[in-house]
């Protein structure tokens, strides 16, 4: 293959890995603090840890298997995340005064939604074509694929029914994703039976994951870390187990498995440390959030000097007293707040508004 073709094929992969990033840390990081760190994990973390896989290094020596990227790409996207939300912090309001995580929806998830979709057919790129050739390898890549990402779907909704008594379509969303996420790495290896248990699996994993992290306090508002962390580890580990030459379950042996620990220890350490370094690096320099006033405000306004939503405000630049002390009365109605609080907004305590 020219080097060309597969250096065009990396940067796809690379700039997936960057991209998971964005989920963990977005609302309330500076945006130069992320380009920097784009650069940085693209130009030098990714480009290390992919070869020593992909690139005939010593994890492909010992045996280490990850056919289209599970811990190569998504894991490396995940751990960079963790740090990064990790040290960012929660977003203001995103806990109570006790401590207990407040969700903060998203603002539409019909688009949440088109995107999953979108993602979901852009697999069939990622995974198939992972093959580097038009083989018969390829459409059997793209069925296991799309059986695993159905899988995880269905788990999801009905783990989400039953743990929180609702369908909840944010959840949905990420039992796709997570099911993609958990094939990616034995898509060409396992049995059709065996990706509709990898994604079902993995759609069951992401809600408790979603939860937990809530629970640590690792404020991820798109659960970038559930899906890409934590189900890239189990879909790697799924290798060593459903694989049907060399995995447990087909009486191959612990071998595989072993050596599929290994591979995931070693990129997640490797990725940790590279990743604390880059955003202390760069807290250090540039600064990684930005301030509550701009928080407050949306970064769209603040970073961009745009709306993301045009006409959803009253003024571009900032609320006005008014504007605040309206929307904060909404609020506090909305919660229920017995003393009908008027300077606080998306929990951030204002400036008292004259003459209330």
């Amino acid at each position: 293959m020219p080097i060309s073709v597969f250096f065009l094929f990396q940067v796809a992969f690379a700039a997936t890995a960057a991209t998971i990033v964005s989920g963990a840390v977005a609302e309330r990081i500076e945006f130069v603090a992320f380009l920097i760190f784009s650069v940085l994990i693209v130009g030098i973390s990714y480009p290390i840890t992919g070869h020593w896989l992909w690139g005939g290094g010593w994890l492909s020596e010992i045996g280490f298997s990850d056919f289209a990227g599970s811990t190569i790409v998504h894991s490396v996207g995940g751990w960079a995340a963790l740090v990064g939300a990790r040290m960012l912090g929660p977003r203001i309001g995103k806990y109570n005064e006790d401590g207990k995580p407040r969700a903060i929806p998203g603002h539409n998830m019909s688009i949440a939604t088109l995107g999953c979709l979108i993602l979901w057919i852009g697999w069939f790129g990622f995974n198939p074509g992972s093959e580097l050739a038009a083989d018969e390898a390829v459409p059997f890549i793209a069925v296991t694929t799309n059986l695993a990402g159905a899988a995880g779907g269905v788990t999801a909704t009905f783990t989400s029914w039953v743990k929180d008594g609702k369908p909840d379509l944010s959840m949905i969303i990420n039992g796709i994703l997570a099911g993609l996420v958990g094939i990616t790495a034995g898509c060409d290896g396992v049995s059709y039976t065996g990706a509709v248990i990898i994604g079902a699996i993995a759609g069951v994993i992401v809600v408790f994951s979603v939860g937990f992290f809530d629970k640590i306090k690792i404020d991820d508002p798109v659960g970038a870390t559930s899906v890409h962390l934590v189900n890239g580890i189990w879909g790697t580990l799924a290798v060593g187990l459903f694989n049907t030459e060399s995995g447990l379950f087909y009486g191959g042996g612990p071998g595989q498995l072993v050596k599929q620990i290994i591979g995931i220890v070693a990129i997640g350490a490797f990725t940790v440390i590279t990743s604390f370094i880059f955003w202390k690096a760069i807290e250090a320099t540039v600064g990684m959030r930005v301030g509550p006033e701009h928080e407050f405000e949306g970064l769209d306004i603040a970073e961009h000097g745009m709306e993301a939503y045009s006409g959803f405000l009253k003024e571009s630049g900032t609320l006005g007293a008014v504007a605040k002390w309206q929307v904060a009365t909404a609020i506090s109605q909305v919660l229920g707040s017995s003393n009908n609080c008027t300077n606080c907004y998306f929990f951030i305590c204002l400036e008292p508004f004259e003459g209330k």
